[in-house]
């Protein structure tokens, strides 16, 4: 191919889905595809400048503001006919509702990877219904639909969502060259003591992620393992309740909330167990990131998980919000090592088998060059 693919990458959401779009640019061919991002305030600029080819910062409303989103849709449409790119590739509901919006008439493809279905999020039945007649609507503007999993793609004809020949199911994948690169952080520097058995809960403080259960879970595990320790890696809306929690029951000394950081799995490397306790999930790209690192998982059977996750092969599987289940499972890692041991190095073989960033942008590639 004697000209390279130009890809523009419109991103709203930051925390997975600038995940995503960092091993996707890191692993893309370069010789055959331009990467071009707009994103939204809340991306880390620099990181991202240094892996895509150029990269525009519009100010960007996480909810729906008409005045924001307007004024959004028109320097889109600026930036698509100056920049005359080949595929506009929308990432997430909001920004997926902007592109397509402001690409309506353009001479391009467009692909749409919604991150996870707004509609499967836990809310009114009012929004839910709005939520999928937006998607059954935009789905016009759009010539590829790409999920992150079989769960996503369940969703979408569940919902009759578009026509089965539009969805391609592309499984997230993670940095794994990164991973093992990544130094780990140290505990005393964490005031952590070095012999507690730490367990972990990385993202972010929102209802989706239930920090609210892992936090009684905790209060559990505290009373089985005396020695346990607590660590929880993101920041999010819910904090203030999350630390008033942690006050109630007498945990603070037990209990570090990192906020926002720049490499999760330095502080994943740390844990003796790994709880992603969401009440929905798309997919979980820290469910890898935790067997990548050799962290023994606790999680939910929702959506995505269980494609990732089978219950007591790579991992421990709980019903949503079932916090004493969380609690025992936690126990169970801590008092069976054997056990633990046969997850651990099955998790890792999974890992580096089925969930390789590469794999993400060799399969990305492909559907650029099937649109061209």
């Amino acid at each position: 191919m004697n000209k390279r693919i130009r890809v523009l990458h419109v991103a709203e959401a930051a925390g997975g889905v600038e995940r995503y779009l960092q091993t996707l640019f890191k692993y893309s061919d370069k010789e055959q595809v331009e990467n071009i991002l707009v994103c939204s305030q809340n991306y880390d600029y620099k990181k991202i400048k240094s892996l895509a080819d150029r990269v525009i910062v519009l100010k960007m409303a996480h909810q729906i503001d008409p005045t924001s989103d307007i004024k959004v849709e028109k320097a889109l449409r600026r930036i698509i006919k100056q920049l005359k790119p080949d595929i506009v590739y929308a990432h997430s509901s909001k920004a997926g509702a902007l592109a397509r919006i402001a690409d309506l008439g353009l001479k391009n493809k467009v692909i749409y990877n919604p991150h996870g279905w707004a509609f499967n999020m836990q809310q009114s039945a009012k929004k839910k219904e709005m939520y999928k007649w937006v998607e059954k609507i935009s789905d016009h503007f759009c010539d590829k639909i790409v999920c992150i999993s079989d769960a996503e793609k369940e969703s979408a004809l569940r919902e009759k969502i578009c026509k089965p020949s539009k969805l391609q199911v592309i499984y997230n994948g993670i940095d794994l060259e990164e991973i093992k690169n990544t130094i780990s952080k140290k505990r005393a520097k964490l005031n952590i003591p070095e012999d507690a058995f730490v367990v972990g809960m990385v993202g972010r403080l929102s209802k989706q992620k239930a920090p609210d259960v892992f936090v009684k879970a905790a209060s559990l595990i505290k009373k089985k393992i005396p020695n346990a320790y607590f660590l929880m890696v993101g920041d999010g809306e819910l904090r203030d309740q999350v630390e008033e929690m942690i006050h109630n029951f007498d945990m603070d000394s037990s209990f570090l909330i990192t906020g926002w950081v720049d490499k999760p799995t330095a502080y994943m490397k740390i844990l003796n167990a790994g709880c992603l306790l969401s009440r929905w999930e798309g997919f979980g790209l820290v469910l890898p990131e935790y067997m990548a690192c050799g962290v023994p998982i606790v999680a939910t059977d929702v959506d995505a998980i269980p494609n990732i996750v089978k219950d007591g092969v790579n991992g421990m599987l709980i019903d949503e919000d079932d916090y004493r289940e969380a609690a025992n499972d936690v126990d169970k890692i801590f008092k069976h090592p054997d056990l633990t041991s046969s997850l651990v190095k099955t998790a890792f073989n999974i890992a580096k088998n089925k969930f390789d960033g590469k794999r993400v942008a060799q399969n990305t590639e492909l559907l650029y060059k099937e649109l061209m």
